[in-house]
């Protein structure tokens, strides 16, 4: 049985600016997300918002949006989703992805600040570095939204995000279900990247019970360093070389490292025979779990994290007030946080989730129709 997380860096990405006309608005502790369950249903605020919300509801909002990579799958669809969803509210949109660089991604987050942005939008590829952007940023006025990955130690405006523990519970109970006892390997994603420790702490709320009654022995466990699925590979290569190859089951920190640790697997024939888990939607995962070399993903309806994202960004540029009924702590507050429900996806119910909501064609999925 497999485990799996989320990745990035790659080719440098130019800077893109979008704009929209009409304006339609609407009224992602170090390892602790408070609050996880039902997703948050931010108020409107009272009717004593900001003395700047008036002026900011004349102007177009221009949003800064800072990403760690384009390198996976899911993060192109997170930028065009976005896109996509603040040009339909009339925002102008400026992208840029820092290709897993901390120097790079302050450097872009600067020129956004110049160019006189109203908020600050950030997928951080370092969550600690990060923090030095928050504070540039709320020093020009600006107020900044974590997007999906939480800086940590800042004083962060929001944070837009799915229940990351909740995801990697429901790895852990998918993988159980099939391996109720025996060997089991977790291999983690980057050890800098918050969203990483929470995807861990999910998977062992629920195998620890196991692991003291003696049902489960995790033999492995391992970072993969940038989310790199050449790393994953080769601590899957280590896990099966210190066990001579008896292992039972697999938890990967995304659907990119998973398939890096199904490599390593089918060079021992292994692959298909061992169970492995996943998340992220990605559709090389969906097409394994319908091959039966990954067991299960978990699918995160991205179109709704922009969306959300997307009302929140321009509502903190408003100046409006946005009450959350959920709070992250990052090491030194308590965040406001909207998190999201994340789904278990498996070979049952790809039709019902990801293929429904045109997250992946069916013929992407399964090929053309004969």
């Amino acid at each position: 049985m497999l485990l799996s997380a989320c990745s990035h860096s790659g080719t440098t990405q130019p800077s893109e600016s979008t704009n929209a006309g009409s304006l339609s608005m609407k009224s992602t502790s170090s390892n602790h997300q408070s609050g996880a369950g039902t997703p948050a249903s931010p108020s409107t605020g009272s009717s004593s918002q900001s003395e700047n919300a008036g002026d900011h509801k004349s102007k177009t909002i221009r949003i800064g949006f800072v990403m760690d990579t384009l390198v996976e799958e899911r993060w192109k669809k997170d930028r065009e989703l976005f896109r996509q969803a603040a040009e339909q509210r009339g925002a102008e949109v400026i992208i840029q992805s820092a290709d897993g660089d901390d120097a790079r991604q302050m450097v872009q987050a600067e020129k956004m600040i110049q160019q006189g942005i109203d908020v600050l939008v950030i997928v951080p590829h370092n969550a600690e570095a990060a923090a030095a952007l928050i504070q540039k940023a709320h020093h020009a006025g600006i107020k900044v939204l974590s997007y999906d990955r939480l800086v940590k130690n800042a004083d962060v405006d929001l944070y837009v995000s799915f229940d990351n523990e909740e995801v990697g519970r429901l790895q852990a109970r998918a993988i159980i279900k099939q391996v109720p006892k025996g060997k089991y390997v977790y291999i983690g994603g980057a050890n800098t990247d918050n969203n990483a420790h929470l995807f861990k702490k999910g998977v062992f709320d629920i195998l620890q019970p196991l692991i003291e009654r003696g049902d489960i022995q995790v033999v492995y466990d391992q970072w993969s360093k940038d989310w790199q699925p050449a790393y994953a590979k080769a601590n899957m290569q280590q896990a099966l070389q210190a066990n001579r190859n008896r292992v039972d089951a697999v938890i990967v920190a995304n659907d990119a490292t998973a398939g890096g640790a199904i490599e390593a697997l089918a060079e021992k024939g292994m692959a298909g025979q061992i169970p492995v888990a996943g998340q992220d939607g990605d559709l090389a995962a969906a097409r394994r779990i319908i091959k039966g070399t990954q067991t299960m993903t978990v699918y995160k309806p991205l179109q709704q994290l922009a969306g959300t994202t997307a009302d929140m960004a321009i509502r903190l540029a408003r100046g409006e007030k946005i009450d959350t009924r959920q709070k992250v702590n990052n090491g030194k507050t308590e965040v406001p946080a909207v998190l999201l429900q994340p789904i278990a996806v498996d070979a049952s119910n790809l039709d019902q989730t990801m293929i429904r909501d045109h997250f992946h064609s069916r013929e992407e999925i399964y090929g053309p129709v004969q």
